[in-house]
């Protein structure tokens, strides 16, 4: 009789100790995946968002610097090469070659006394649609000029004002002296850097980082791969190597294929 009424008593003890034991394991794992856990985040936050390389390839005029996660780039919308375009007085002006002084938009390139600026993303990326490019700035090139897209105005296609372009495809109005064709005044049928778009991504010319031909490009001309300033790769577009009118090529005639921003 003695042992029956010991046995609840050590049934439950031993029930108590072993719930016990669960108890301070489940603990001890919680606190591991705490531990964990705090770690990771510690990881994310040491992650710093740095300049790229590629702006070091822009003017003096143009300036590009780090805010938070974000690249502010400013320029005072003046090329930093010839153009007819100039003021027949300054330094950098030269005669009209493949447009006539008749043919040419009004306005010199001295008359824009402005600036713009684009506020992108240090690590910009794909948008989950593509979106169209409007009248105006869509980017900025490295010369510190702005670069437009393949209209001259609502509806109204790139022909018409192909006759007032200068040697390096770009002419002024209706603000700041600006490019539509590929700017031969440092690009031709090469991998140099053209500028950023408006979407935060680099445009280069025709041609890839190692001389050759991109076959793998999207409908904006654009593709994920190495570029002279960057080796491990990134999305990045090109002047699209199809022939405008039979001889001229369209800086960038497709739509953003990230988000874009405003260039005010």
């Amino acid at each position: 009789m003695k042992y029956k009424k010991l046995l609840p008593i050590l049934t439950a003890s031993l029930f108590y100790q072993l719930n016990s034991c669960d108890s301070s394991s489940s603990s001890s794992s919680s606190s591991s995946s705490d531990t964990d856990t705090d770690t990771d985040t510690d990881t994310d936050t040491d992650t710093t968002p740095t300049l790229s390389p590629a702006f070091a390839d822009f003017t003096g005029n143009v300036s590009a610097s780090l805010s938070g996660n974000n690249v502010v780039i400013t320029t005072d919308g003046l090329p930093d090469h010839t153009s007819p375009y100039w003021s027949t007085t300054h330094p950098l002006y030269v005669a009209p070659t493949v447009t006539t002084t008749a043919a040419m938009a009004p306005g010199t390139i001295d008359n824009f006394n402005g600036s713009y600026s684009l506020t992108v993303s240090a690590s910009p990326e794909l948008a989950a649609g593509s979106s169209a490019t409007g009248l105006g700035a869509i980017g900025i090139a490295v010369s510190g000029a702005v670069i437009y897209n393949d209209e001259e105005g609502p509806n109204v296609p790139l022909d018409n004002a192909v006759p007032s372009l200068d040697y390096t495809g770009a002419h002024t109005g209706p603000q700041s002296y600006h490019y539509h064709l590929e700017p031969v005044a440092w690009s031709t049928n090469d991998s140099a850097l053209i500028g950023i778009m408006a979407d935060g991504f680099f445009i280069y010319g025709r041609l890839d980082h190692d001389g050759s031909t991109p076959t793998d490009l999207d409908e904006s001309g654009g593709h994920f791969g190495p570029t002279i300033h960057n080796s491990e790769g990134e999305y990045h577009y090109h002047i699209q190597n199809d022939a405008y009118l039979g001889s001229y090529y369209i800086i960038f005639p497709g739509d953003y294929q990230g988000t874009p921003n405003n260039i005010q």
